[in-house]
């Protein structure tokens, strides 16, 4: 289904509506500086090894932040989400090169905007200074409370405490991402899903 451009905008200003005053001002900036694009799924936007160009806002889809270990393998560290930003943060904060890939997981409908151009967003908006700090403080929050998960509880308990925090990931990521994000094989998981459900 196509959807106007326009919308996708909309959905970003009316999100950020709900966590921060906007001035007219503020609406125009948001105008001049995203620009909206939609990407089908199983595309990779920013990649490992390379320095991340944009700062994503999600308006429809699923996305995730992976890379590949030693052994070439997909580890899954960050699932991104309709009405959140997605990033290699850290990296993306920095301009240096990205440890992860962000991919799209399911046909997206994103607004996008380029660091320089974030940097002068925050610059003439105050307003998108205090919300740039919120985002990077929840994304990095997220990434530490997943390692201590990882080191703290077994299996089974992070497949339940997964559940019981994020249903709507269940129904909308596929099973590998996210045996992969609780580090753990496929079929782990799916033998832990079986021990739950009999």
């Amino acid at each position: 289904m196509f959807v106007p451009k326009y919308s996708m905008l909309d959905t970003l200003i009316n999100t950020l509506s709900k966590t921060i005053t906007l001035t007219s001002q503020d609406v125009e900036l948001c105008k001049s500086y995203f620009e909206p694009l939609t990407v089908y799924k199983n595309n990779i936007v920013e990649e490992q090894g390379k320095t991340p160009e944009y700062l994503y806002f999600i308006a429809r889809g699923y996305m995730r932040l992976f890379y590949y270990d030693n052994n070439g393998d997909e580890a899954t560290t960050y699932f991104g989400i309709p009405g959140t930003f997605i990033a290699s943060f850290l990296s993306f904060i920095h301009a240096k090169q990205a440890s992860e890939n962000v991919e799209c997981i399911t046909d997206c409908e994103l607004v996008r905007i380029a660091r320089p151009n974030l940097v002068k967003l925050i610059d003439e908006s105050e307003s998108f200074k205090k919300l740039s700090l919120t985002i990077f403080e929840q994304a990095i929050a997220t990434t530490e409370k997943r390692a201590n998960n990882l080191a703290t509880l077994n299996a089974e308990q992070r497949y339940k405490k997964f559940i019981e925090e994020q249903p709507l990931l269940l129904q909308n990521i596929p099973v590998q991402y996210i045996a992969s994000y609780l580090g753990m094989k496929p079929e782990s998981l799916s033998r832990i899903r079986r021990q739950i459900i009999s």
